[in-house]
């Protein structure tokens, strides 16, 4: 696949196939996701797989505090984001929503549930840095996921970064046993695509140019 293939066909998947993903097929995407460039080469990132069976027990354990504590999904913010970033969020969901509406099912819990349980994938990823880190070593982290998003669309496979189990982050750490100075900054569902499925069948919109560039020439 062409990088311009994947950069225009990656989306986020919602509907996973129950079939597993190999091994060796998530080491090689990790291994091309590590190739992504970071501050004098501190490469911050790191990652727990979990498959199988592992899965569903990580995904109880989140949804079991979810029901105790029910964080948002929203993005946090210091003031109410830009109207025009607002529009874009719900313009997003609209075709999300209309596929559910079709499904008989709710966005809210959906999304919610959903990203508790990975969406069912067969892998997630778990991505986290150690806290001694500054703020600004989440852009290396960052660019680590924008390059495993695109390895994994050439590789065949599809991916939902899943931002709401970081607010689980505690239970997280302690599923897995991850260090405790370790800071849970994002999740990955990864698998292939349920074929067929009405949450397969849209892609969200794109800005166009001029709404985000400014050129002084």
């Amino acid at each position: 696949m062409e990088l311009k293939q994947a950069l225009e066909g990656r989306k986020s998947c919602r509907a996973f196939s129950s079939s597993p993903v190999e091994r060796e097929l998530v080491a090689e995407l990790l291994r091309r996701a590590g190739r992504a460039p970071s501050a004098l080469n501190l490469q911050p990132w790191e990652v727990t797989v979990v498959m199988g069976e592992e899965v569903k027990r990580l995904a109880r354990r989140i949804s079991a505090a979810h029901v105790e504590r029910r964080a948002g999904c929203s993005p946090g913010a210091r003031r109410p984001i830009p109207e025009a970033h607002q529009k874009r969020r719900r313009d997003t969901f609209l075709p999300l929503a209309a596929a559910l509406e079709k499904m008989g099912l709710d966005l809210e819990r959906f999304v919610g549930e959903g990203s508790c349980r990975f969406y069912d994938a067969p892998v997630a990823l778990v991505l986290y840095m150690d806290s001694s880190y500054s703020m600004e070593r989440y852009l290396c982290l960052g660019v680590f996921v924008g390059y495993l998003l695109l390895a994994a669309q050439d590789l065949g496979l599809s991916t939902c970064p899943v931002g709401l189990v970081a607010s689980y982050g505690e239970e997280i750490k302690d599923q897995l046993n991850i260090p405790e100075e370790k800071e849970v900054v994002l999740g990955i569902a990864l698998g292939y695509p349920e074929q067929g499925s009405p949450l397969s069948s849209f892609s969200t919109p794109r800005e166009p140019l001029e709404s985000f560039v400014r050129w002084y020439v």
